[in-house]
C-alpha cells in the first residue's frame, strides 16, 4: 500500500510540488511540430498544471508561454500571430517567441516601457518532429534526452500523441507491468494458436512469469522470464527512465527502437507520446493460419482536435462510451472486448478514475517493478526538494544509450544482466549510438 501522503507527492505535478519541480528539470515533449503553423493560430497547451499557448512565428520559431498577457491577463490564445510575434487583441501589446515585449501601441511614445515587460515563456527546441519545452529555472538548459528513438532522423521516426483522462502515474504503471499482457491483450490466445517460430508464444504457455528487478542509472529495469525452448528462458525486459519515460517489451529486442513518454498535463490528464523507429517489429497480430487475432490492432481512432484546453489527441473510444466495449466479442473471441492494444491499456487506466486511491490496493509479487519505481520517484523528488540533488540523467542523458526493451531467448543458466548486455551488443543499431553498459 502507498500511504496517502506519498500518493499525493507522486501524483501532484503543479508548480511548487515536489514531483512537478523534479519533472521541470527535464526537457518535455509538448506537441507535434505539425500542430503549429507559421503565422498560424495559437494552440492551447497544458503542461504540469500550467495553461500555456504555443505558436510558430513568421521566421518559423516556436514560442511556448503562459496564456495570460502580462498586461491585464487576457488570454493570448485570442491573439494575432503576425510579423514575428503574438499580439494581444485587448490593447495590442505584442510579444516575441522568447516572451520579450515588442510593442505597446496603446501608450504614448514617452510612456512606453516595453523593455521592462516580459511574457512568461519557456525555452523551446524541435527534434524528431516534436516540439520540446524546458520549464526549469536553470540559466543553461540541460541536454535533450538521448534515447535512440529521439536521435533518429525525422523520416525514420513514427510519432504518436494520445491523451488519457487519468493521472500520469497510473498511466505509466501500466507500461511497467508485464504480466497483464498475456491477459488484457492476449487472454483469448493460446500457445497452440501462435506459430512455433514466434517466441512470444512462450508467454501463453506460462502466463505467470518470474521476475528480476534492478535499480539503474537511468531509473528501473525488470526482466520477466519463463521457460522457453529446451535449456532456455524466454525474457521480456523493460525499463522506467526518468522522469516519465518507459521502454516496453513490444517485440524482439534486436530491432525494437522506441521510447514512450507519459507527460503530465495536470493531475488528472496525461499526454502519451511515443517515438518509434519505422524499422521496429510489431507484436504478433495473426494466428498461425494467417487470420487476424481479434482486438490486437495498434492504431487509435481519434476525435477531431478542438481548441479546448484538453481538446488534443483524444480517443474516440473513451469513458463516455465505455471505450466501445463489445460484450459479445468479450464472451466469444476477445478477452477484453475492447478493440486495440493501446485502447485496452487506456480503458483500464482511465477506469481507475482521475487519480487512483492507492490505499485500496493489495499489491502482489508481480507488482514489484511498480513498487520499486514509486520508491525511486519519491526518493528523487524528495532529494531535489531537500538538498537540491539533481535527478538522474538530467546532466548525463547519454546513459540512455545503453537502454533497450524487448524479448529474447537466453540460456537458462545465464546471468540475466549479462544476457541483456549481450543482446544489446548484437542488436540492430540504426543510430550508431547504442552501446551496452558495462
Amino acid at each position: 500500500m502507498t500511504p496517502p501522503d506519498d500518493n499525493d507527492l507522486l501524483t501532484r505535478v503543479g508548480p511548487g510540488t515536489p514531483m512537478g519541480e523534479m519533472m521541470r528539470q527535464y526537457w518535455i515533449p509538448a506537441l507535434k511540430s505539425s500542430e503549429v503553423e507559421r503565422d498560424g493560430p495559437p494552440v492551447r497547451l497544458v503542461l504540469l498544471g500550467e495553461k500555456l499557448i504555443a505558436f510558430r512565428d513568421s521566421a518559423g520559431r516556436v514560442g511556448v508561454m503562459d496564456h495570460r498577457c502580462p498586461h491585464r491577463c487576457a488570454s493570448l490564445f485570442y491573439g494575432r500571430n503576425e510579423e514575428g510575434g503574438i499580439r494581444c487583441i485587448y490593447h495590442g501589446w505584442k510579444f516575441d517567441a522568447d516572451g520579450a515585449c515588442l510593442d505597446q501601441p496603446n501608450l504614448p511614445a514617452h510612456q512606453v516601457f516595453k523593455h521592462k515587460v516580459r511574457a512568461k515563456s519557456y525555452r523551446v527546441t524541435e527534434r524528431s518532429g516534436v516540439v520540446w519545452v524546458y520549464m526549469g529555472a536553470r540559466e543553461n538548459a540541460p541536454p535533450l534526452p538521448m534515447m535512440e528513438a529521439t536521435l533518429l532522423p525525422e523520416s525514420e521516426t513514427r510519432v504518436t500523441f494520445t491523451q488519457r483522462e487519468c493521472n500520469w502515474l497510473q498511466a505509466i504503471e501500466g507500461d511497467i507491468d508485464t504480466s497483464h499482457f498475456a491477459f488484457l491483450h492476449y487472454g483469448a490466445v493460446g500457445a497452440d494458436d501462435i506459430g512455433e517460430d514466434q517466441i512470444e508464444r512462450y508467454q501463453y504457455v506460462v502466463r505467470a512469469p518470474e521476475y528480476r528487478i534492478a535499480d539503474t542509472d537511468w531509473g528501473m529495469m525488470y526482466g520477466a522470464y519463463r521457460a522457453g525452448a529446451p535449456g532456455t528462458h524466454y525474457w521480456r525486459v523493460a525499463h522506467f527512465l526518468f522522469p516519465f519515460w518507459t521502454m516496453a517489451p513490444g517485440g524482439s529486442i534486436e530491432h525494437l527502437v522506441w521510447a514512450r513518454g507519459w507527460i503530465p498535463m495536470d493531475d488528472g490528464h496525461t499526454m502519451f507520446v511515443q517515438l518509434q523507429w519505422t524499422g521496429s517489429p510489431r507484436t504478433v497480430r495473426e494466428f498461425k493460419d494467417g487470420t487476424p487475432i481479434p482486438g490486437i490492432r495498434t492504431d487509435i481512432d481519434y476525435l477531431p482536435n478542438t481548441t479546448d484546453w484538453f481538446g488534443r489527441w483524444r480517443a474516440a473510444a473513451n469513458p463516455s462510451n465505455d471505450h466501445r466495449i463489445d460484450r459479445a466479442a468479450q464472451r466469444t473471441r476477445s478477452f477484453s472486448g475492447i478493440d486495440g492494444i493501446a485502447l485496452q491499456d487506456q480503458a483500464i487506466t482511465e477506469s481507475m478514475g482521475p487519480v487512483v486511491d492507492r490505499s485500496f490496493e493489495n499489491l502482489a509479487p508481480s507488482d514489484l517493478m511498480v513498487v520499486r519505481t514509486r520508491r525511486r520517484l519519491l526518493a528523487a523528488a524528495q532529494a531535489l526538494q531537500k538538498d537540491g540533488t539533481v535527478p538522474p540523467a538530467v546532466d548525463d542523458p547519454e546513459i540512455f544509450l545503453s537502454v533497450r526493451a524487448g524479448d529474447y531467448l537466453a540460456p537458462a543458466n545465464a546471468d540475466w544482466m549479462e544476457s541483456y548486455r549481450d543482446q544489446i551488443r548484437r542488436a540492430n543499431n540504426p543510430t550508431g549510438r547504442l552501446a551496452a553498459a558495462e
